[in-house]
């Protein structure tokens, strides 16, 4: 028989587990375990439960909510386990008052104030497209300040989008501006197309995710049955890379435990990290080369707070959430008088207004019935970085209306990343029998995440299975760039 190789994964989120289901499709030539210090799979992306007589449903997503039709290989993954994506049409509004507010639903005053700089804004992404890498690099705050777009639009309508979709708070002026033309115009990445008249699309069709929490937790016992060691609660050491292996040591993540469990040393052929970067790097220490200390070192972390709750009033005094008549623009067309029509039957979808967005809330009211109270509403507030905490609100919300707190270490999308980061990563991966895979890698999305744990599979010598051209295209797409390596077509292109 020949020998397989013994492949470690740190890690088990979604970069984690694809790669693991790739590799587990090959057991003749892979044995593969895969280690992460949390007591469940999923990384990011867990449910929590909630009081289904009070709330309408017994779960909800936090962490990671939803995606657009793009999400083409997290969705193949759901659906091989029975979980189906629902599609739903996305609400978004930013700002208080009159003078600050703007939605997608229906037309408002600021919407109109600035309807010469959101066309304006069309022709700088054609602009910013064209001139790739030239202008992509650069930050937004600087094409906003280059092509004079005026402060309000800039603050009011521009970072604040990118923000949301991001997650990247006040580090929003530092994002790369391919980002900014990649989310509205690339076919890969596209999460909306670009309005010239409401720079969003009224009511976009997005998907929110099935139960998390159920789904990695499925996931995970498939994986267990194909011959994966998934060993969760565990601490993982690199004590040596050698030519000749992978020197490791793991020991069970309890404090409490009594006595406290037995380290144990394994020799591995690969070392797959699908961690975030800061910790590969603090996992690797002395061991780090120049090039994996230097790429690995480019990635900023910044630790935010989830909060869920219900408080219904504080979530009106930071939003607007419900529609009023002194909010919206004067129609000027049958379908602006439509929208307004649909706004005044709905409670505006602000962010994270989970009970408008995620489906299973809808699913137990059934047709036709009137949207819940806004004071049965499930909220999740997000506070970003850490060290701007005395601006931080969250002391307001009714803490008997908290269902859940939770801290998330999420990295940005400064345009140093961009510089440093992405193209750096073809040079480290590979190198001493080391690879990497995460959302880190180039942009946070899930869908990211689970192409770079498959492209690592892939490397290590597992079959990428294509199952959908525009699929294809965007695995190869990240192959090349954060591999350095093109992809083969194993067959035709469909037509």
């Amino acid at each position: 028989m020949s020998h397989r190789k013994k492949v470690v994964i740190i890690g088990a989120g979604a970069a984690g587990m694809s790669c693991a289901s790739t590799l587990a499709k090959h057991p003749d030539l892979f044995e593969v375990t895969m280690i992460d210090p949390e007591p469940q799979t999923g990384g990011q992306a867990t449910s929590i439960s909630l009081n289904e007589s009070q709330h309408g449903a017994s779960w909800l997503n936090d962490g990671v909510q939803g995606g657009s039709a793009i999400f083409r290989h997290t969705f193949r993954f759901f659906r091989s386990y029975g979980y189906e994506p629902q599609p739903v049409k996305l609400q978004v509004s930013f700002g208080k008052d009159r003078n600050n507010f703007w939605t997608n639903v229906f037309p408002s005053a600021l919407v109109k104030q600035h309807s010469r700089e959101i066309k304006k804004l069309g022709r700088v992404l054609r602009c910013i497209k064209y001139l790739m890498p030239l202008l992509g690099i650069f930050p937004v705050k600087f094409i906003l300040r280059l092509f004079r777009f005026s402060h309000d639009f800039s603050n009011k309508m521009v970072l604040p989008l990118l923000a949301l979709f991001l997650g990247t708070g006040n580090q929003t002026p530092n994002v790369s501006s391919v980002l900014l033309e990649r989310l509205f115009d690339d076919p890969q990445m596209r999460l909306w197309d670009y309005d010239p008249d409401t720079l969003l699309p009224n009511l976009p069709l997005m998907y929110t995710f099935p139960n998390l929490g159920s789904f990695y937790c499925d996931w995970a016992s498939d994986l267990g049955s194909k011959g994966v060691d998934i060993r969760l609660n565990t601490l993982v050491a690199i004590l040596e890379r050698k030519t000749k292996g992978i020197i490791i040591q793991t020991t069970p993540n309890d404090p409490h435990s009594q006595p406290p469990g037995e380290p144990l040393t394994e020799t591995f052929d690969e070392l797959v990290f699908c961690c975030p970067a800061d910790e590969a790097k603090k996992l690797l220490d002395r061991h780090a080369t120049w090039r994996e200390k230097y790429v690995l070192g480019g990635v900023k972390f910044f630790n935010d707070i989830t909060i869920t709750h219900f408080d219904s009033t504080y979530f009106q005094s930071i939003f607007e959430a419900q529609y009023h008549p002194s909010l919206c623009a004067q129609s000027t067309s049958k379908e602006r008088r439509d929208q307004i029509a649909f706004a005044k039957q709905q409670a505006i979808e602000m962010g994270f207004d989970c009970t408008n967005y995620q489906h299973q809330f809808r699913e137990s009211l059934g047709e036709g019935h009137p949207p819940r109270p806004l004071e049965e509403h499930v909220f999740q507030t997000i506070y970003l970085n850490d060290q701007l905490k005395g601006l931080w609100t969250w002391n307001e919300i009714e803490p008997s209306k908290i269902i859940a707190r939770k801290w998330w270490h999420q990295f940005g999308h400064r345009w140093q990343h961009y510089l440093r980061v992405v193209p750096g990563m073809m040079f480290i991966n590979g190198q001493r029998r080391t690879r990497y895979a995460g959302s880190w890698t180039m942009v946070n999305m899930h869908e990211i995440a689970c192409i770079s744990g498959i492209a690592a599979a892939y490397q290590l010598g597992a079959a990428y299975e294509p199952f959908d051209d525009f699929a294809e295209d965007f695995f190869a797409k990240y192959l090349l760039v954060c591999h350095g390596t093109r992809y083969k077509r194993s067959k035709p292109k469909q037509t």
